[in-house]
């Protein structure tokens, strides 16, 4: 009987992921149209809490819709260079050689969360790249694990990355000039990323998340419902490459396309002002120089400008949603910011927090407003004004209330898609695929960053 009722109860927890997978993947619409939700959404609560009519609304979404204009670029630029770079025959030996040491589904899962843990750590974009390229070759090594878990697994290690080195709001506070000086200073990383508190947060996640999402894969076992993905044959295989004619036939301009000598020329161009990059501005791995590392590795490691254009051409393909997709979350933002309904947030939780809530009621305002606000720079223009006097009044540690906002903008970044489209373009899957997986991640976050916030 107790072996029955021990069954039982396996089968009960375990049946908790498996049901917000099913309904996610029943209801969620496909991210694009979560972003037209979004807008209605924002529209309609903007003439009802502020004094705004809906005309005033609209102006302030058109206005906003190309703000994120550069930042777009920025991340279609991320899918593009990182299948460049995937596609070169060194990185992908070496993703082959990494993904060979997952020999079950489980090690597998947790190769694919600690990497991609690690490598957002030290920078967003490229532990987005890396997590899904690591995923497409591990199912190819472990074709029985559960894929669409797997490329949740590697979204799950984004969690950190507002607790390591390309954390905006941290290095915000850390450069001399920033706007909010006057009140907070200038607040060194050994008071925001090296703190006790964040070494806590992301040490636990580091330890936690690998071990929950090998926990994922054991309930979806139990609940007969580990279905593996068939990927696109398609995208693995190499790009189609032109018919190449043989050298003595070849026409001036096929010469030059097929020879080496430019693209090493313009390689070692950009190697150098790689070198000039580090040498005057030290380890600062932002995401544009991380875009132009891959791009120029990409352009010397295939070798000839024709093999590279030809790979070029199959990764844009990658990118559509980005492009779609950015200028109706900058006009969200313009609405939220423009019409105060950002702010007549910020302010109630700032009125219910005293000198011990105020971090946690940070964070958690910071996670609401992610929802439609999914910048850590816009949003903290918008909280930091607010946060940080407040903080200040109650005598309450400003760096780790800026800290607060950081963490809650990457907290919900679990159940929102802005994110998560680079990842998703390269793995070959929809949001909803992977986000009833990503739920359970949020709720083991909101406690172990909840306890970083309250206890330290």
């Amino acid at each position: 009987m107790s072996t029955q009722t021990s069954n039982t109860a396996v089968r009960a927890i375990s049946a908790v992921p498996t049901f917000f997978d099913r309904i996610i993947r029943r209801y969620l619409p496909d991210a694009f149209l979560f972003a037209v939700v979004l807008t209605l959404l924002v529209y309609v609560l903007g003439f009802s809490f502020t004094s705004h009519t809906p005309y005033e609304l609209v102006q302030f979404w058109g206005d906003g819709f190309w703000d994120l204009l550069e930042f777009g670029m920025q991340m279609t630029l991320i899918v593009v260079t990182g299948y460049i770079l995937a596609s070169t025959p060194p990185v992908r030996a070496l993703l082959r050689k990494l993904a060979s040491t997952a020999k079950t589904p489980g090690r597998a899962i947790i190769l694919e969360t600690v990497i991609s843990i690690l490598a957002c750590l030290i920078n967003y974009g490229f532990g987005l790249v890396v997590a899904a390229l690591l995923a497409r070759e591990i199912i190819r090594n472990v074709p029985r694990v559960n894929y669409r878990l797997l490329v949740a697994s590697g979204y799950t290690g984004f969690l950190v990355w507002h607790g390591g080195f390309s954390g905006s709001v941290p290095l915000s506070i850390a450069t001399p000039d920033h706007p909010l000086e006057d009140t907070m200073g200038i607040v060194p990383v050994t008071e925001t990323l090296f703190s006790p508190y964040n070494i806590f947060i992301v040490l636990v996640l580091l330890v936690t998340l690998p071990v929950m999402n090998r926990m994922l894969l054991s309930a979806i076992q139990v609940q007969g419902n580990d279905e593996t993905v068939e990927l696109d044959d398609d995208a693995d295989s190499e790009p189609d490459a032109e018919a190449v004619p043989d050298k003595a036939s070849r026409t001036p301009s096929e010469r030059v396309e097929n020879s080496m000598v430019l693209s090493m020329l313009i390689g070692a161009l950009g190697l150098a002002y790689i070198v000039y990059f580090f040498a005057s501005n030290g380890f600062d791995l932002n995401i544009n120089i991380v875009n132009f590392i891959v791009l120029f590795a990409g352009i010397i490691l295939h070798g000839t400008p024709r093999q590279f254009l030809n790979t070029v051409t199959a990764g844009v393909k990658n990118a559509g949603g980005i492009i779609i997709q950015f200028p109706l979350y900058a006009g969200i933002m313009g609405m939220m910011v423009s019409s105060g309904l950002s702010e007549q947030l910020a302010n109630w939780f700032v009125q219910i927090s005293n000198d011990v809530t105020l971090p946690f009621f940070t964070f958690i305002s910071a996670g609401v407003l992610n929802m439609f606000i999914p910048s850590g720079g816009g949003q903290w223009a918008v909280q930091g004004p607010i946060m940080i006097p407040a903080a200040a009044a109650l005598d309450v540690s400003t760096a780790k209330t800026a800290m607060a906002v950081a963490w809650g903008d990457a907290w919900t970044n679990m159940i929102q898609p802005f994110w998560a489209l680079p990842l998703l373009a390269i793995a070959k899957l929809k949001i909803r695929d992977i986000m009833g997986f990503c739920v359970m991640a949020l709720f083991l976050s909101f406690v172990v960053i909840s306890i970083g916030l309250l206890v330290f």
